[in-house]
This record gives structure tokens, C-alpha cells and sequence, in this order.
């Protein structure tokens, strides 16, 4: 009672937290139940019948699934090489900027971007790239070249996504990082300019060592979606003539669970991407405990 008494606004906010994960995130879970059954509306989950994993051998039996997960992972491992490091770039970039309306004045630039929906964005991407109106169609003309359809050729799908991740959400996802910037002592900057270190030296020696700890429980978290693809983002882009390179499990789910009602057949492809999501959070946690001696990870 006295800890209630004593942090109970604190523990009031928990209480919102807590009652969205249990509504949301968790009382949804009896659903999975359906991925061994085959379900029927009419019948209700537990009316339904039992089929065992007879849903998990269709997955791995069917030819498409090896293109979809193949495309799921290029676009997840792209992310993780150019979209993850670059909110860390920004960051310790606009860190080291004098100017502090200049600094305000670029981030707020960057943030707006994340609050316009992807089905606006999406417009916007595919009304800059098109080859008789768009900005970039211009851009290549104005130096002699010729404009390419982009959005109709399978090969810049790919390129594309990552690209509109990086715009999107840039200027978002360096708040964590500038939070974890400022929390670094002054004082260590101050002694290292005394012994005469410049700048970059600075960057290299103080800051980024500083924050690996942040960047190593981000980076954990977003292994637990990389058999998910940011499906708002590809279903607005994707087209009949990308979908070689573009079509991901997300949309293959929306296509056949939710248009062809096989429920219990998408149900099982979520909790097997769950499974994987899982392992490679588990994995990636151990990895980098083990790498900083127990210094950083989620527990």
C-alpha cells in the first residue's frame, strides 16, 4: 500500500498500458487455436474440427510460399542494412549541429512525414516516379536521359520501398536516439577535447559507444517482425506487374485469408511468422548479451 500511495500516478498510466496489451495483444490469443482446425463461422472456433498441423504441411507444400517468404525476407534484410542505420545517422548528425533553430527546424521537417498515412504517401511516390508527370521523370529529362517507369518494372520495387521506409520514418525513429545522446555526460566530451580530440574522434569514441546499448535493444525488437512487411505500405504499392518481387506474406494473408476466408490456413502462416519472430528475438538477446557481457539486451 505505501508503493501504491507513493507511485500510484505512475502506476495509473501502467493500468491504460496494461489494459490495451491484455485486450489487444493478449485476449486475442485463443484465436490461434484455429491454425489446427478447420474453421468454420457457422460452427465457431471450438465447434470446429480438429485437423491437427495439417494447415502448417499445406504452408511448406505450397510452391508460392517459398517465393512469398523469399521476397518477405530481401525486403526485412534491405531494411535492416540501409533503413535501421539511418535514424541512428540522423541523429548523431543533427547532434552535432550548432545551430539550434536549424537542428529544430530540420527535425520537424523530418518528423512530418510519419503522421501522412501510406495510402497518401503511396500516391505521392507513384505521382513523383511516373514517367509523364512525375518530379524524377522531369529530373532525367532536364540531364538528357530518358524517364523509366518504375513502378512497373519489378527490379525497382524493392529499391523503392526501402527508400520511401527511409523518408517516412526517418525523422521518427531518431527520437530514441536523441534522447539516448543527450543523456551522455558533458563531461566526457569536455576531457576529450582537453586531450585534444576532434570532432569525429568525439563521435567515434564517445557518442556512439554511448548509445550501442540503445541501438542493440531496437535492434532486437525489430527482429521480432522480419517475417512481417510493413503491409499498408506494400499493398498501396504493389501492382500486377511487380508482384513477382513486391507480393510478401503479409499480402498473400489479406488475399487468401480475408477475400477466400481460409482462416485457418493464414492463421497458421501468422503463428508460424510468430514462431520465427520469437526465436530470432531470443537468439538476437543471447547474441548480444554474450557480445557486451551482459552490459545490454531485453533481460
Amino acid at each position: 500500500m505505501k508503493t501504491i500511495k507513493k507511485h500510484g500516478e505512475l502506476l495509473l498510466l501502467f493500468l491504460f498500458a496494461f489494459a490495451f496489451f491484455v485486450v489487444f495483444k493478449y485476449g486475442p490469443l485463443y484465436g490461434v487455436v484455429i491454425a489446427f482446425k478447420d474453421f468454420r463461422v457457422v460452427d465457431g472456433i471450438w465447434g470446429s474440427p480438429w485437423v491437427g498441423f495439417r494447415h502448417f504441411q499445406e504452408i511448406f507444400q505450397n510452391g508460392d510460399f517459398y517465393r512469398l517468404l523469399k521476397n518477405t525476407l530481401l525486403l526485412n534484410l534491405y531494411q535492416m542494412i540501409f533503413a535501421f542505420p539511418a535514424p541512428i545517422i540522423l541523429a548523431i548528425l543533427l547532434n552535432e549541429v550548432r545551430s539550434r533553430y536549424f537542428q529544430r527546424f530540420i527535425q520537424t521537417t523530418m518528423y512530418l512525414p510519419h503522421f501522412v498515412s501510406w495510402v497518401v504517401m503511396s500516391g505521392l511516390i507513384i505521382y513523383f516516379l511516373s514517367p509523364t508527370s512525375g518530379v524524377v521523370g522531369e529530373i532525367v529529362k532536364w540531364f538528357g536521359g530518358e524517364p523509366v517507369f518504375y513502378m512497373g518494372k519489378k527490379e525497382y520495387f524493392r529499391p523503392i520501398v526501402v527508400i520511401s521506409s527511409i523518408l517516412k520514418d526517418i525523422g521518427w525513429g531518431s527520437i530514441i536516439y536523441f534522447a539516448a545522446l543527450a543523456a551522455i555526460n558533458p563531461e566526457l566530451h569536455e576531457s576529450a577535447v582537453i586531450d585534444g580530440a576532434n570532432r569525429w574522434q568525439r563521435i567515434i569514441r564517445i557518442n556512439i559507444p554511448s548509445i550501442m546499448p540503445t541501438v542493440a535493444i531496437m535492434f532486437i525488437l525489430s527482429l521480432g517482425g522480419f517475417l512481417s512487411a510493413n503491409f499498408e505500405q506494400i499493398i498501396n504499392l504493389l501492382n500486377p506487374v511487380n508482384y513477382e518481387t513486391g507480393d510478401v506474406i503479409d499480402t498473400y494473408v489479406y488475399r487468401v485469408g480475408l477475400q477466400q476466408f481460409q482462416y485457418s490456413y493464414t492463421a497458421a502462416i501468422g503463428l508460424f511468422k510468430s514462431l520465427v519472430g520469437l526465436l530470432l528475438i531470443l537468439g538476437a538477446n543471447l547474441t548480444v548479451r554474450k557480445l557486451s557481457r551482459g552490459e545490454s539486451g531485453l533481460w
